[in-house]
């Protein structure tokens, strides 16, 4: 069940671009960051301080969970820990790639840590491992990661 936080934040959205919400074709999905509530309140905030501008997310949980990869022009509602909204991301590129090919720019651009492909590796790395294992999966340099690009469109 959505918070009524999210659904308002959507409405409001869609009523800001003067369409109406019955009649517009936009759709979203809400989710939080992460498996854990610091980090998920910590990417949050990093998001809409406007460092945070893309995500990285394991393909295989996408076929496990028979989920569609997200596209450009995806909406997402961002939200906290406990699902209240904090902002609406679009998606503006999406690419799938091995995670030993994940680049210096990407982790630049996901804004975590000191930004270096460095750190990305090793906090993706551990959080890749419990989701591979998660799913019954073994992590490794050639796991696919989908690394998706967003901007935030309205908090």
């Amino acid at each position: 069940m959505e918070k009524e936080s999210v659904i308002k934040m959507w409405k409001d959205y869609i009523l800001s671009l003067g369409e109406d919400e019955k009649q517009t074709d936009k759709t979203y999905s809400a989710w939080y960051f992460c498996d854990n509530e610091q980090d998920a309140h910590e990417l949050a905030q990093l998001v809409l301080e406007g460092t945070k501008k893309a995500t990285a997310s394991l393909f295989d949980s996408y076929e496990f969970e028979n989920d569609s990869l997200p596209k450009k022009g995806d909406h997402s509602i961002i939200t906290n820990w406990q699902g209240e909204a904090i902002c609406i991301i679009k998606t503006t590129n999406v690419e799938v790639v091995p995670f030993k090919n994940v680049t210096e720019e990407f982790a630049r651009t996901e804004g975590e840590g000191d930004k270096s492909l460095r750190y990305w590796k090793n906090c993706h790395w551990d959080y890749f491992s419990r989701e591979a294992k998660a799913i019954g999966k073994q992590a490794d340099d050639n796991m696919l990661v989908v690394c998706e690009k967003f901007e935030v469109v309205y908090k």
